[in-house]
């Protein structure tokens, strides 16, 4: 048995709106319809768009050492050095 409520095909219609809510909220539910399992609810991941100053300096230290000179002709090899004119074509 799974440790999330289970809620009946008919609860979830009529009381869908509190369902929902819970779900948003993280709470999962196992569906059933006449006594037996059908599906569940589950709320979706979402992805964190926002890193905090401290998680990013730790996620920084184990980074390896970076020369900005190295960085400087990486940049320099790969960039165009004249911008395309488009009229020119």
């Amino acid at each position: 048995m799974s440790g999330q409520p289970e809620i009946t095909q008919r609860d979830l219609r009529s009381r869908s709106k509190e369902i929902m809510d819970a779900v948003q909220a993280g709470q999962s539910f196992t569906v059933t319809r006449d006594g037996h399992r059908i599906g569940e609810l589950i709320p979706l991941r979402r992805r964190r768009r926002f890193v905090s100053r401290a998680e990013f300096a730790a996620m920084s230290r184990g980074a390896p050492g970076l020369s900005l000179d190295a960085f400087r002709d990486d940049q320099n090899a790969t960039a165009e050095r004249e911008a395309d004119d488009p009229y020119a074509r």
